[in-house]
């Protein structure tokens, strides 16, 4: 389903700069963005596929995963076609390598946004998530599914790669509640080699940008990788980084990799290569720091960081709340980061 796109610029010889992603793909008549699903058209960018959904599903939103946002609750989740990245280990790669946008349609449908607002109310969900893909790539959908589900009270999810623009963020801002981003890594090579992406830093400042300027709950996903970014020196810059520039209360989870896309030589992570991880959050001075894909591992609790009790018991997406009032510790009142009731729609900070 097209539409025209929201934010782009008319260049020179009928050619477009799409302003979405940090790529910021000049595009030639007749040609495609870097994601597939961006055309100009005669000088004109168009989205082709807006509401068209491959996947749809009521998950846990401790799937996303979200620890310390609406623990307990279920998230209507959505995703579509296409990415803007390339990542080699992407296991969700049958619906985000989308070579041309005829390969898109097998297995979906289309689902405008009244329609998806109905379905989550319908099925019981708390709030809405845009994941599976990479969720700027249907950016323009996603935004006026953002503005309705606000105004039906519903929280609101991006599950990112981070690399939507200032001005794309500054957009969708007003109306999301959580930017669950991963950090892949800590270093140019990294993100070249994994993802195709020659220019990563970006990712960090947009990350700040949702939390500081528009109040947006954060959480970080670091999927740990042998021989590629399970190396001390790329997991202490992760940690560090989030303490400075998120704060130590910011969740960080480092998720074993299964072997998957053109990464199926590699093993799968060992768990001592997570438990290292977490050690190198901890020293960081990170407070909550979770191991993700081990279901039944002890770091999966939440554990009040000032008088050491649990506050959030998981196994797997199972939740119970045995210690929380509100954003505080019930025992001892310490602040631990927990969002449980979603923004209005507003401006920034």
């Amino acid at each position: 389903m097209a539409q025209e796109a929201l934010l782009y610029e008319k260049l020179p010889g009928s050619r477009v700069r799409c302003n979405v992603c940090q790529w910021r793909c000049q595009i030639n008549p007749g040609k495609y963005g870097v994601c597939r699903v961006r055309q100009n058209q005669d000088g004109m960018l168009q989205v082709l596929n807006y509401g068209q959904a491959s996947s749809v599903a009521a998950d846990p939103i401790e799937k996303k995963p979200l620890f310390h946002f609406f623990p307990g609750t279920g998230c209507y989740s959505m995703g579509s076609w296409g990415c803007n990245f390339h990542c080699r280990h992407c296991q969700n790669w049958t619906i985000s390598c989308v070579a041309e946008p005829s390969s898109m349609g097998n297995g979906s449908r289309i689902i405008l946004p009244a329609d998806a607002i109905k379905a989550a109310r319908a099925q019981g969900c708390e709030g809405i998530s845009w994941t599976y893909n990479e969720p700027s790539i249907w950016f323009e959908y996603t935004l006026d599914s953002a503005r309705l589900a606000k105004q039906k009270g519903l929280y609101t999810v991006y599950v990112t790669n981070g690399y939507l623009t200032p001005e794309a963020l500054d957009t969708i801002g007003p109306y999301l509640d959580a930017w669950r981003v991963d950090i892949k890594g800590f270093s140019d090579a990294l993100y070249r080699n994994l993802a195709g992406i020659p220019r990563w830093r970006g990712i960090l400042d947009v990350a700040i940008r949702a939390q500081q300027e528009w109040d947006m709950h954060v959480e970080v996903v670091t999927n740990v990788i042998p021989t590629m970014n399970d190396d001390d020196e790329q997991l202490r810059g992760i940690a560090c980084w989030i303490r400075d520039a998120l704060g130590e209360l910011t969740p960080w989870h480092v998720t074993r990799f299964y072997p998957q896309h053109d990464l199926t030589a590699i093993p799968a992570t060992p768990l001592k290569t997570l438990e290292k991880a977490h050690d190198i959050g901890k020293k960081a001075g990170l407070k909550f720091v979770y191991l993700g894909n081990v279901p039944g591992h002890g770091s999966e609790n939440t554990i009040c960081y000032s008088c050491g009790n649990m506050v959030i018991e998981r196994y797997g997406y199972q939740t119970k709340l045995v210690g929380l009032n509100g954003s505080r510790c019930k025992f001892c009142s310490s602040e631990l980061n927990v969002r449980t009731t979603p923004r209005k729609a507003s401006s920034r900070r």
